[in-house]
């Protein structure tokens, strides 16, 4: 069982900017980004390949967000530049062990993160 634990989330105004970190507890394929605001339904943010040769990125944050991964340290981060009060949610890690491409949906990922909170203020 992997174990995804996220951290780097804060309070930041419009225009600034956070890192996430996710550490899993093993080697894992494809990881991903994923963010839910209040009264929304979780949504995709940006997802990797194991040898980062496959990105995606929701058109939300396309130019502003930047996802990359250190398989040393069985890591996955993701740069968010540019935030806006839009971008307030919780985001979560999330991994598959048996996927190794860059998807946006949900169920490819078996494992998931407890979930770092992001507020943007204006």
């Amino acid at each position: 069982q992997v174990q995804l634990i996220e951290s780097g989330g804060g309070l930041v105004q419009a225009g600034g900017s956070l890192r996430l970190s996710c550490t899993a507890s093993e080697r894992t394929f494809t990881m991903a980004w994923f963010r839910q605001a209040p009264g929304k339904e979780r949504e995709f943010v940006a997802a990797v390949s194991r040898a980062e040769g496959n990105i995606l990125y929701a058109d939300s944050v396309k130019g502003r967000f930047a996802i990359s991964r250190d398989n040393a340290k069985n890591s996955l981060y993701l740069q968010m530049d540019n935030l806006k009060p839009e971008d307030t949610a919780v985001y979560y890690c999330a991994a598959s062990t048996d996927y190794n491409g860059a998807s946006p949906y949900s169920l490819t990922y078996k494992f998931w993160g407890q979930g770092t909170q992001v507020s943007v203020s204006t």
